[in-house]
C-alpha cells in the first residue's frame, strides 16, 4: 500500500507539471523504476505512457476551453505527430539512441540559457508566420518531434513549447496548450505500440491515471489563472531538472 500511495503523489506531481510545461515523465518514470526495479523497463514505460495520457488529454481539453488554438495548423501537426511518433516506438526497437542519449543534455542546456536570457520571450502571443508556411512549419515539428517522442521522449513536452515560442512566435500560455493537443497524438501513437506488445501494467496504470487527472486539472488551472509569466517560471525549472536528470543518465549511470 505504501508503494501505491507513493506512485499516486508521484502520478499527481507529474500530472500537475506536465500540464503546465510538459516533463511529467521526469516525476513518473523514476518513481516506477523505484517501485519495481525488476520490471522490464518497457513495460514500465508503458504504464506511464498509459497513466500520463488520461492527464495530458484533461489538460488539452482544460486549455481549449479558455485559450484558442489554430485548428487548420495545429491538427495536422498533430497527425504527424501521432504517426512519427509510432515510427519511432518501432525504430528503437532496431536502433539504440544511445548517441541522442548524449547529446539531450546539451541541447536541453541550450534551450534554458536562451530562455533565461531572452527574458520577454513567450511573453506576447504574436504569430510570426501564416498561411501555408505556418503549416508546412507545423507538420515538419509535429513530425520530428513526434518521431523523437517514439523513439526516446524526455522532454517532448518542453521541446514543443519551446519551438511554438521561438519559431511561432506564440506565448507561454498558448504555447503550451498547442504543446498539449501534440502530446496527446504522441502518447496515443506510443501507447499502442506498447499495448499491442503486452507491455502496459493495465490496473497499475489506471490508479495512476486518477491521480494524474487531478494533478492536471489543478495544474492547467493554476496556469491560466497565472498566466504565461508563471510558465515560463516552471518552464525553466523543469528544463533545468531534466539538464541534471538527462546528464545523469547519459554520462554517470
Amino acid at each position: 500500500m505504501t508503494d501505491y500511495f507513493l506512485l499516486g503523489i508521484a502520478a499527481f506531481l507529474a500530472g500537475f507539471v506536465d500540464a503546465v510545461v510538459g516533463g511529467g515523465g521526469l516525476i513518473q518514470l523514476p518513481a516506477l523504476f523505484s517501485v519495481y526495479p525488476q520490471a522490464h523497463p518497457a513495460s514500465l514505460l508503458g504504464t506511464s505512457k498509459f497513466a500520463g495520457v488520461w492527464g495530458t488529454s484533461v489538460a488539452a481539453v482544460n486549455y481549449l476551453r479558455s485559450v484558442s488554438i489554430k485548428w487548420s495548423v495545429i491538427l495536422p501537426a498533430a497527425l504527424a505527430a501521432f504517426l512519427l511518433s509510432f515510427v519511432g516506438a518501432m525504430t528503437v526497437t532496431h536502433i539504440s539512441p544511445i548517441y541522442l542519449r548524449k547529446a539531450l543534455p546539451l541541447v536541453l542546456a541550450l534551450i534554458a540559457c536562451y530562455t533565461f536570457w531572452k527574458k520577454d520571450l513567450g511573453s506576447h502571443h504574436k504569430a510570426l508566420h501564416s498561411g501555408n508556411k505556418e503549416l508546412f512549419l507545423a507538420i515538419c515539428v509535429g513530425a520530428a518531434i513526434g518521431f523523437y517522442d517514439g523513439f526516446f521522449g524526455p522532454g517532448t513536452g518542453s521541446f514543443f513549447i519551446f519551438i511554438f515560442v521561438r519559431v511561432f512566435g506564440y506565448d507561454f500560455l498558448h504555447a503550451s496548450a498547442s504543446a498539449k493537443v501534440l502530446n496527446v497524438a504522441c502518447n496515443f501513437a506510443a501507447l499502442l505500440w506498447f499495448g499491442y506488445s503486452g507491455n502496459v501494467m493495465w490496473v497499475l496504470g489506471l490508479g495512476m491515471a486518477f491521480c494524474g487527472v487531478i494533478g492536471s486539472v489543478l495544474g492547467t488551472r493554476t496556469a491560466i489563472k497565472y498566466g504565461s509569466g508563471f510558465v515560463r517560471i516552471l518552464f525553466l525549472g523543469v528544463v533545468s531538472a531534466l539538464v541534471l536528470k538527462t546528464a545523469y543518465d547519459a554520462f554517470l549511470r
